[in-house]
């Protein structure tokens, strides 16, 4: 059973920074696609970011340009380096990981964290 494992959220005035991080734990497998993505107060959770074992990225339209994901596939670990925050970015960001290799066998799973806080206020 793979847990992730999320830090780095907290209260930061607009403007300022973040840096997010999510670590798999177990040993010997790796994550196809690991992400980010984000619910606000009384909204759906939606796509923040994600990335593949590749190095291929995805940003939701509202950060681009702002948000910078990044991985390490040696430690099975996202980042999230938030800049430019707004307060519009105020939400419980989730780590999320999709498709998991161990062994030779491919498995159509997909994991989540349990949630850090992103409160973004003057």
């Amino acid at each position: 059973q793979v847990q992730l494992v999320e830090s780095g959220g907290g209260l930061v005035q607009p403007g300022g920074s973040l840096r997010l991080s999510c670590a798999a734990s177990g040993r010997d497998f790796s994550i196809n696609r690991m992400g980010w993505y984000r619910q606000a107060p009384g909204k759906q959770r939606q796509l923040v970011a994600t990335i593949t074992s590749g190095g291929s990225t995805n940003y939701a339209d509202a950060v681009k340009g702002r948000f910078t994901i990044s991985r390490d596939n040696a430690k099975n670990t996202v980042y999230l380096q938030m800049n430019s925050l707004k307060p519009e970015d105020t939400a419980v960001y989730y780590c999320n990981a999709d498709g998991l290799r161990a062994g030779g066998t491919y498995y159509l799973v997909t994991y989540w964290g349990q949630g850090t806080q992103v409160t973004v206020s003057s």
